[in-house]
């Protein structure tokens, strides 16, 4: 069992190239990717969705990227020569024809509007795209192995509400079939208090077996053992459980409310109330199952 909370950084450094991943998880119903990145690194998508995918099932992912090129700024220059040649033949001409000096140096001229073109250097996108995995895979073996220690405490505390909530069908369970019988004492004792010493044993059964089956939940306690059975496998299980462990514990919410509303019993009642309350810890403890 695996939690979806999670976080982890990798780092990765090839003569020039240095590439860093950043990691965070968190709850989500799906596999939720939150990736931004530069226009001239876009080529990454879909290897870093390629890396995250194999690795994670459900959660919403942060992923931060940064790809530095070490020991210079990765720009280059490119010079206009024959703008610079006309530049240079321009002041020569202008000298000649005033007298004046030519103090056109080769610094100046650089400096001169179209002479001199900054552009980016290409980047090496395979062994970019290779840093880049590598650094993924490193983030990654951190933020599973966070969410699996994650998964242990939620495995033992989820264990804790399910331990709890099997002893409290068993004490309902074992109340519901005094429930009748204590209807039948009530009943006799009410017909005694109204005069009624002897009331008919056909009529008093026939009533008995009306409240007996309006509050017989047997079918609702049997199907609640049943989702505990299988809950404790989901427990067991490895993979995208989450979904399933969250459908569970709703049947079993839905079973426990049908109880509740049949038992005409303050006891069971009482039981019910505990009982949906420790549903409800798993509830909140399943949302955040992977």
């Amino acid at each position: 069992m695996r939690s979806m909370t999670g976080c982890g950084v990798g780092r990765v450094q090839e003569e020039e190239w240095e590439v860093s991943a950043e990691l965070k998880t968190v709850n989500h119903r799906f596999l939720d990717l939150g990736l931004r990145l530069p226009r001239n690194l876009s080529f990454l998508e879909p290897t870093v969705r390629e890396c995250i995918s194999a690795a994670l099932r459900r959660g919403h992912a942060d992923i931060f990227l940064t790809v530095k090129r070490n020991g210079d700024s990765g720009m280059e220059a490119t010079v206009n020569l024959d703008l610079a040649r006309s530049y240079l033949a321009a002041a020569r001409a202008i000298a000649e024809d005033t007298g004046a000096e030519n103090d056109l140096s080769v610094s100046r001229l650089l400096a001169l509007e179209g002479v001199t073109t900054l552009t980016e250097k290409e980047l090496d996108q395979e062994r970019i795209r290779r840093l880049c995995r590598d650094a993924l895979e490193i983030a990654l073996c951190q933020t599973v192995a966070m969410r699996e220690e994650e998964g242990r405490h939620l495995k033992e505390d989820l264990a804790l509400h399910l331990n709890a909530a099997r002893g409290l069908r068993e004490k309902i369970l074992g109340r519901a079939p005094l429930v009748v019988e204590e209807y039948r004492t009530r009943l006799e004792a009410r017909l005694k208090a109204l005069g009624q010493e002897q009331a008919d044993p056909q009529r008093l059964a026939q009533e008995v077996a009306i409240t007996a089956d309006r509050c017989a939940i047997d079918e609702e306690l049997s199907r609640l053992e049943s989702h505990e059975k299988q809950m404790r496998q989901y427990l067991e299980a490895t993979g995208e459980i989450g979904k399933k462990m969250d459908f569970l514990v709703q049947e079993m919410n839905r079973e426990a409310n049908t109880i509740g509303s049949k038992a005409s019993d303050v006891q069971i009642t009482q039981w019910v109330v505990e009982l949906k309350s420790e549903i409800e810890k798993m509830r909140e403890q399943i949302q955040n199952v992977e």
